[in-house]
């Protein structure tokens, strides 16, 4: 017997189905069957997830070779750190592209339900993404070295351990099992408004963010803001200029600040400006798992 098959494939979906019209050969004879078989196809790899796959091998290698004695100096100075082209376009492009498929993120939130802003922004669910497992496991030593200076400074009894895993264990332990990491989508209009992204008793003091879209080019306006509030005295606000592939390192809500009688808390918020045009997506990493 001999089968010739038309198959058809939705790839669109997450889960799809693969029907098969086979015409079953017997001499001259034709006889119609539809088959109908159900396939997963989050298997198959796309040219994203692999282009993902290879940039994470070399994340971890990229950030153990940045400059952290100047990325320490300029968080304690201005507050926040930028470390430029940590990602390549491509990559860039790759990951805003996930914000399609759904079977990789927890949840989905829209801004304006809430009085956030205006946009939208979706959690990953574990397992995280090759490379955004990478860049938090990888950030996370050499920021928690900066996080246990900053806590003796500001007098705060709480030591952060030397690996991601072991803090990710603690928060798990209180109760903090939902992962953090997202991506954020605005359009023309959207804005977020200051914040401070705290999910539960166990905090870690700093945050990255990635630029994944080209200002000027995919979008206008939508800048990162800062602001200080200093104890006595009114907020200083920080606009951080970022291209595409740069990544901030900026603290969740409190950093330390030299002052005449020690160092004192200084408490910080972020947000994002009204996009003019375009649209942006930007990846946040943040250490600490949610209630």
């Amino acid at each position: 017997m001999q089968y010739l098959c038309k198959l058809a494939i939705n790839s669109t979906a997450t889960a799809g189905v693969l029907s098969s019209r086979c015409f079953h050969m017997i001499g001259t004879a034709h006889y119609s069957v539809n088959i109908t078989m159900s396939i997963d196809l989050l298997s198959f790899k796309t040219s994203a997830e692999t282009a993902l796959n290879v940039a994470s091998t070399s994340s971890i290698q990229r950030i153990s070779s940045l400059n952290w004695t100047s990325i320490r100096l300029e968080l304690e100075l201005n507050g926040y750190a930028i470390v430029s082209k940590l990602l390549l376009a491509e990559t860039c492009e790759h990951l805003a592209s996930l914000y399609a498929q759904e079977a990789l993120f927890r949840s989905r939130v829209i801004m304006a339900r809430h009085g956030f802003g205006k946009g939208e922004y979706k959690y990953f669910s574990y397992p995280l993404p090759s490379l955004v497992q990478n860049m938090r496991s990888g950030f996370y030593p050499y920021l928690a070295s900066i996080a246990n200076d900053w806590n003796e400074r500001m007098q705060i009894p709480v030591h952060y351990p030397p690996t991601h895993e072991a803090f990710i264990d603690r928060c798990h332990a209180a109760d903090q099992r939902r992962p953090t990491p997202l991506l954020l989508q605005y359009a023309t209009d959207d804005y977020n408004c200051l914040h401070q992204d705290l999910y539960g008793e166990q905090v870690f003091p700093l945050q990255v963010a990635v630029l994944l879209s080209a200002p000027n080019t995919d979008f206008t306006g939508g800048e990162l803001v800062l602001t200080e509030q200093r104890p006595r005295m009114q907020s200083r606000p920080h606009v951080v200029p970022l291209t595409q592939g740069d990544a901030v390192l900026f603290p969740v809500s409190n950093r330390p600040v030299q002052g005449t009688r020690g160092y004192y808390r200084v408490n910080m918020r972020h947000g994002v400006s009204r996009l003019r045009s375009g649209q942006r997506h930007t990846l946040g990493i943040i250490f600490h798992d949610a209630t």
